[in-house]
């Protein structure tokens, strides 16, 4: 029997990153419980190579000040998304599969290593040397992640991770799913608070747990 929570995120999502500290006492909810947590790369804007346009940036930059409000989590609004920033978050996504299959705990760190180099400290996170820095920061070997990331197979794994969310007609994060034997239950899709979530995963890890 598998039993598990599944966190279908972006690294680079706004609202991910202001469910951070939901997710990280869900997560320690249920691994209280023996339930772990898995990261699935959702893939929020992948295949733009795109500059972003002035216009685009105002309309993101007015999205993370409705999170901040919403959530209460710390923004850098100056000097974000600078002029020639391409906002593509295959490579962050990527950063986390290749993450994943080197050390699960590995991955949650540098997942909250990464939003906090982009949301926090204004930094372009995009950039590989960025994330090998981040990657070795959060535990990890920086010769086997920097192997790893540029190899076929974890751009195959991310591509995997990105179609799975897809067929499920994941379209929005953050999402939150628990799965036991196969069988997948929605806890949310999008942002909701700590006191709406803590009472429904416990109803589920108390019907699965102890079934």
């Amino acid at each position: 029997m598998q039993t598990r929570l599944l966190y279908v995120m972006d690294p680079m999502c706004s609202w991910c990153w202001g469910f951070a500290p939901v997710v990280e006492a869900l997560s320690q909810q249920a691994q209280a419980a023996g339930v772990d947590l898995h990261l699935i790369a959702g893939g929020l804007r992948t295949g733009n190579n795109a500059i972003l346009a002035p216009s685009t940036r105002r309309y993101i930059l007015e999205h993370w000040q409705a999170v901040a409000n919403a959530t209460g989590q710390p923004f850098k609004f100056e000097g974000a998304l600078p002029e020639g920033f391409v906002y593509d978050t295959e490579t962050v996504c990527r950063a986390l599969v290749t993450a994943r299959s080197l050390s699960p705990q590995g991955a949650w760190r540098l997942v909250k290593s990464i939003q906090q180099a982009f949301y926090v400290e204004g930094r372009d996170v995009t950039q590989v040397q960025v994330l090998l820095e981040l990657a070795e920061a959060a535990g990890l070997s920086r010769s086997a992640f920097a192997d790893a990331y540029d190899s076929a197979a974890q751009r195959a794994a991310t591509a995997e991770d990105f179609s799975w969310a897809l067929d499920l007609g994941i379209a929005g994060f953050p999402t939150l799913l628990a799965q036991r034997d196969g069988q997948l239950a929605l806890l949310t899709n999008g942002y909701q608070p700590l006191e709406t979530l803590a009472p429904l995963l416990a109803r589920w890890l108390e019907r699965s747990v102890n079934a």
